[in-house]
Formats: C-alpha cells, sequence, structure tokens
C-alpha cells in the first residue's frame, strides 16, 4: 500500500495533467485490459465555478448592503423623530 500512495504521489507530480489539481483517477479499460490514469477535474469546471461563486457572492453582497443601507436611513428616521418630539415638549 506504501508503495502504491509513493508511486501515485511521484505520479500526480510528474504528469502534466494532474499539476493543476493533483488528483488523478484510475480507469481499467474493460475491452484491451489496459491501465489509463486520468485527472479527476478539468481546470476550467473549476475556473467556471469559481466565478460563478464570486459572481452569486458579488451579488448578495450587493443586496445586503443596500438592506443596511435602507436600515440605517429608517433608524436615522426614527432618531430624528425622537428628537424632534422631545425639543417640541419643551
Amino acid at each position: 500500500m506504501v508503495l502504491f500512495q509513493e508511486r501515485s504521489t511521484l505520479l500526480q507530480k510528474s504528469w502534466a495533467p494532474c499539476a493543476r489539481t493533483g488528483f488523478i483517477e484510475k480507469i481499467n479499460c474493460a475491452k484491451n485490459n489496459k491501465v489509463e490514469y486520468k485527472s479527476c477535474r478539468s481546470s476550467w469546471i473549476d475556473e467556471r465555478l469559481f466565478w460563478r461563486f464570486e459572481g452569486i457572492m458579488m451579488c448578495l453582497t450587493v443586496v445586503l448592503v443596500l438592506m443596511v443601507i435602507a436600515r440605517q436611513r429608517t433608524l436615522d428616521h426614527l432618531a430624528s423623530e425622537k428628537v424632534r418630539r422631545q425639543i417640541l415638549s419643551i
């Protein structure tokens, strides 16, 4: 088992498609009994998922900032009304 892990680690470091992800998948071909290795994840899929996540987070940030601004305006208006009522009662 240790020999396979060392070989797998060496293969990951030396095999070009695994350089970006570090993951490999062992494929046994049934037709010709050939063993192949391929990278488990595609880098362009990972990049697309990353930018989709970034886009969603940016949209969520804008929505939450607008909610905070609206809430702050409401609280400021309530505070100024309270001060105005206190001044009028004197």
